[in-house]
């Protein structure tokens, strides 16, 4: 294992470092691992609040800022944060208008922020509404999950309903904008590698060099099966044959393409391009999109691509500014 790392059992803890000394303009709990907006609270704001194992970053604290997150939870590598953890950004970030979490369809991360939500509200009375992501099409059940996966969807939804709260919607407004974003977004990734955990040193699964795990989940999950290595086009037409069958797009649509953390730029740019001239093909316009390493599993190489429904408000809301250490758009 080669990775520019200390000890492996404070990867996390010295990460949040350098996230505290390159971006002046989030504050972080070290003692609870939070990230949040170092401006504080926003009275009168419905707060947006995220996260997760990490290991998949930017997701979730790349993304805290103007017109995304309020505040991101860090748990330790591929693990929930604790429910104490979640509970102290819940009131670290309310305003008084409620807290939207924004959670991925893993059993421990529902269980524990939803147990932080009750602990929350009997301590402060803090109005507390939850969305649950669940946008991969390559299986049912996972090891890690009851249901679905939340994969590429999450980044979407954040920068969306992040907008939505930052002109000033209401609690019930901004969860009900993301339960539609949700029944309308799909996503599907495929591996070449595997990754690996600091802590554990090696590959957490033996694949081939002759073999690609087609609909890996972001921790390495198995996916849908394991098939020989095929070309960019081939990979992209079984994704988006997968997506597209499970929901009928129509019209314009947001589309990401995002690498998983050991693929280069230039594979990405080839591989939006085939899936963009697949899109193209069923008569599904791309408006919006985004190529890069957006959620990712450490150093895995591989792909997911993300299609999600978009209409006239979607498209606004996306348009909006955003400013955060990982998106940033607009005034």
């Amino acid at each position: 294992m080669k990775k520019l790392i200390n000890d492996p059992d404070r990867v996390v803890a010295e990460a949040l470092a350098g996230v505290a000394a390159a971006h002046p303009e989030v504050r972080v709990d070290f003692d609870k691992q939070v990230i949040f907006r170092a401006s504080g609270p926003k009275q009168g704001k419905v707060a947006i609040i995220s996260g997760g194992g990490s290991g998949h970053e930017p997701l979730h604290g790349g993304y805290v800022g103007t017109g995304m997150l309020d505040a991101a939870v860090a748990g330790q590598m591929f693990t929930s944060p604790t429910p104490d953890q979640v509970a102290a950004a819940i009131t670290g970030v309310d305003g008084g208008a409620g807290v939207l979490q924004i959670i991925k369809n893993y059993t421990g991360d529902v269980m524990n922020f939803e147990m932080a939500a009750e602990l929350a509200n009997a301590e402060t009375g803090v109005e507390v509404a939850s969305v649950i992501v669940n946008d991969d099409v390559a299986v049912k059940d996972s090891l890690y999950t009851a249901g679905r996966r939340g994969v590429g969807l999450t980044v979407l939804l954040e920068k969306l309903v992040g907008a939505a709260a930052e002109q000033g919607q209401s609690l019930a407004e901004v969860q009900a904008l993301a339960e539609r974003i949700i029944a309308s977004g799909r996503s599907m990734g495929v591996a070449l590698t595997s990754c690996t955990v600091p802590a554990v040193g090696h590959p957490t699964f033996d694949l081939p060099e002759t073999d690609m795990e087609m609909g890996v989940g972001i921790h390495g999950e198995p996916g849908r099966s394991r098939v020989p290595l095929a070309s960019a086009k081939e990979i992209a037409a079984q994704m988006v044959e997968a997506i597209c069958e499970d929901y009928d797009f129509d019209g314009d649509t947001i589309v990401m393409v995002n690498g998983l953390g050991g693929t280069p730029l230039i594979e990405l740019y080839l591989m939006y391009g085939e899936v963009a001239q697949l899109l193209e093909a069923r008569g599904i316009k791309i408006a919006r999109n985004l190529v890069g390493n957006y959620i990712t599993a450490l150093d895995m190489a591989g792909c997911s691509v993300t299609v999600l429904q978009a209409d006239e408000e979607l498209l606004k809301l996306w348009d909006a500014p955003v400013n955060t250490p990982a998106l940033k758009w607009g005034n």
